[in-house]
Parts: C-alpha cells; sequence; structure tokens
C-alpha cells in the first residue's frame, strides 16, 4: 500500500493492484488541492475543508457503510466530531481502508478523548491517520494519547498548522513531544506494511 499527502486530511491511498481512493479532499484552505484522478473518494464529514468532492475526478463518493473498490475494502464507524457527543459539530466518520496485508484507519476530524470503547474499533488498524492540531479536533495531547495506546505500526499526524494554511488549528509540535514512540519525517509517497514496531511519520505535503 502507498501513501501519498496531498495536504490537510487529504491523501491518495494506492493499492498494489493500482485502486486509487482518495481521502477528504479539501476546498480552499490557503492552498489548492491537486488535480487527482481516483476510484474513489471518502468524506468523513460535510464541512468544506473535508468535503470537496468536485475537484476529485472519480467514479465514486463513499460518506459510509462497507464496499470493496477494486483491490481495497473499504469500511467505517461514527464517532463524535466533538467532547459532547456531537452536541457542537455532529458526527465524524472513521473509514478503515484494508489492502495488501495492512489496515489504515483515517480517523478525520475525531473529536473526542480517549476512551476504551473507541479503543476497541481502532485496534485492528496497522496504519494510523489522525488529527492532532485541536480546536475541531483533538489536540496534540489527546492524539498521542490515542497512539500510545495503541502502538500501530505507523502514526501519521494530520489536520495541523502549516505556514500557508489558513484555518485557525495548532501545529504538530504538541503531539509530537507527547508520543513515546520514535518519529521520522518523509516526503510523500510513503510504502505501509505491517510491522513490530511503532513508527511516527511527519510527512511533508505533496506539492
Amino acid at each position: 500500500m502507498n501513501l501519498r499527502y496531498l495536504g490537510h486530511s487529504c491523501f491518495l491511498i494506492t493499492a498494489k493492484d493500482g485502486t486509487r481512493v482518495l481521502t477528504d479532499p479539501y476546498g480552499d484552505i490557503g492552498y489548492s488541492l491537486p488535480h487527482i484522478r481516483c476510484d474513489a473518494v471518502t468524506v468523513s464529514h460535510s464541512h468544506y475543508d473535508h468535503a470537496n468532492v468536485h475537484a476529485v475526478e472519480c467514479d465514486r463518493v463513499i460518506t459510509g457503510g462497507a464496499c470493496t473498490v477494486g483491490g481495497i475494502k473499504i469500511s467505517s464507524a461514527r464517532s463524535f466530531h466533538d467532547d459532547v457527543r456531537g452536541a457542537k459539530r455532529g458526527i465524524n466518520t472513521i473509514f478503515f481502508f484494508e489492502a495488501d496485508g495492512v489496515c489504515l484507519a483515517h480517523l478525520g476530524d475525531l473529536g473526542e478523548g480517549i476512551h476504551e470503547e473507541l479503543l476497541s474499533v481502532l485496534r485492528r488498524a496497522d496504519v494510523i491517520l489522525i488529527p492532532v492540531g485541536g480546536n475541531y479536533t483533538i489536540d496534540g495531547k489527546a492524539a498521542a494519547a490515542y497512539v500510545n495506546a495503541l502502538g500501530p505500526s505507523y502514526a501519521v499526524p494530520m489536520h495541523f498548522k502549516t505556514d500557508d494554511l489558513n484555518i485557525d488549528i495548532g501545529g504538530a509540535e504538541e503531539f509530537l513531544r507527547a508520543v513515546k514512540y520514535p518519529v521520522q519525517t518523509a516526503k510523500s509517497g510513503v510504502e505501509l506494511a505491517a510491522t513490530h514496531q511503532t513508527q511516527i511519520i511527519l510527512m511533508e505535503k505533496e506539492v
């Protein structure tokens, strides 16, 4: 499984058979989404910085449920976009992508602090894409608590402040300080496989 980071919460997942699925395409957030052709796009919730599906050339938009797209099996789980059971921002969908012996979880705009019920849902994932910027999602400390408890093969921070992002959220620094596993930086285009040692990958946004 190959993972490309296009910024914010948007990733392109490519299976070995060539199936391509894009997550949470963004609108005007200070930089532009590159043109992408894919087999399907998943949307964790309807906010403009996650649901710009009209900018993507794709065959299918998936907002929940379970299905198979080419060589990628997709399933989902409901979570909350805030810490008051959705009273402020509603529902967030977590997506699981299974291909090439790897299970990847995209947590969308997760807003709930750590609890055992959600941990039990996430333990199946080898790779966790997790928001860390706070304000509209969990913050860096809460994200680190999830990763420290789960110990996935890989954890990739997303939804954090960068120089060209115009959304009021924090950076990745708090998460990187609080997480107990080694951190490595990587350019977009990482090959993923299940391992027995947890790594944090800080991916550079593809330009």
